[in-house]
């Protein structure tokens, strides 16, 4: 049975910077809807993505203190993702750049019914070869909170760097947030599901949507899970619905709702990892958690309103601006 004296609430953004760790890629996204890529197609892109880079995005340009454990190519691909990280206030000294192998890739085109065919090159890239570098120690050591992403899990040496990682900021007194975004079919890969529940069991907050807080719990009823979770130790778990909005429960039993914005989507991609980064961002900063599920609605509703995975990140002041101008459902 974990302990129930960890914290209960996410470590204050003084105590040190958010890190995440996982794959770095670009996207390339054609511009027509179709099956496949069996025939010569307009593209565009590249635009920068990965789950971890886009998190760490929001929660920099929110005004977190946010850094990332990567690996790029030395290539254009890797160096638009890090200036545009660079650029947006993320900490980039723990990217390493691997001279021998590409910044991954995802080509991506969208089918009639809003589906999506993918061509990866992550497995065969710079992406997975992220690894505990001496750059990653130091950033690690100096850090406040630990989000992981369940997309994260299906690179090899992942868990090295993520067991490390679990140390060194619970010895600092800081907080873990986990986004379980992992396929089912990877939890019977190896260690993965022993070391998925570790994680539930270590983790602050959890951030799942839709059939994720089902895999995460292993129940099907939604108060049920929502106990599960509890019972393992969680403070807050908060339940991304997508255009609907987000539920957040707390551990007191306490329920906060936020209606989604009314939008038009242009590109879904890299929503819930911006509604993860303003979450967090807004929490660690020291807002209530209904304003911080607020700013989180609407860095994701904003976020699919840009072609490409981070385009719509947004700024305290443009998300400020977002929520006054755009409707919201009805509760």
């Amino acid at each position: 049975m974990p302990s129930k004296s960890r914290l209960k609430t996410l470590a204050p953004d003084g105590l040190g910077p958010t890190v995440t760790v996982g794959e770095i890629l670009v996207e390339i996204m054609a511009t027509s809807r179709g099956s496949g890529f069996l025939e010569p197609i307009e593209l565009t892109g590249p635009y920068p993505s990965g789950a971890p880079a886009i998190f760490i995005d929001q929660c920099a340009r929110l005004g977190g203190r946010a850094g990332i454990i990567a690996c790029v190519g030395d290539d254009d691909f890797g160096r638009i993702n890090v200036e545009r990280l660079r650029r947006d206030g993320a900490d980039v000294s723990a990217i390493a750049v691997s001279p021998d192998y590409p910044t991954g890739t995802a080509f991506v085109r969208y089918r009639g019914d809003g589906s999506r065919d993918f061509v990866y090159n992550i497995g065969k890239s710079a992406a997975a070869l992220v690894e505990l570098t001496p750059e990653a120690r130091v950033l690690l050591a100096r850090s406040g909170h630990l989000h992981v992403m369940g997309t994260a899990l299906s690179i090899p040496a992942i868990w090295q760097v993520l067991d490390h990682a679990i140390d060194a900021v619970k010895a600092r007194g800081g907080s873990i947030s986990l986004d379980p975004n992992l396929r089912k079919e990877l939890l019977g890969h190896g260690q993965t599901r022993e070391r998925f529940a570790r994680l539930l069991d270590i983790a602050d907050l959890i951030l799942p949507s839709g059939e994720e807080l089902h895999t995460a719990s292993g129940n099907d009823n939604e108060a049920d899970a929502l106990a599960s979770l509890f019972a393992r130790g969680a403070g807050e778990v908060v339940v991304k619905r997508g255009a609907l909005g987000a539920s957040l429960f707390g551990a007191d039993g306490s329920r906060v709702e936020s209606p989604g914005f009314l939008v038009e989507e242009i590109d879904p991609t890299g929503a819930g990892d911006c509604f993860g980064g303003a979450y967090i961002a807004c929490r660690r900063l020291g807002m209530p958690a209904v304003t911080a599920l607020d700013y989180a609605n609407a860095a994701g509703a904003r976020n699919v309103t840009r072609q490409g995975p981070m385009e719509g990140a947004g700024t305290r002041a443009e998300l400020d601006l977002f929520i006054a101008n755009t409707p919201r459902r009805r509760p």
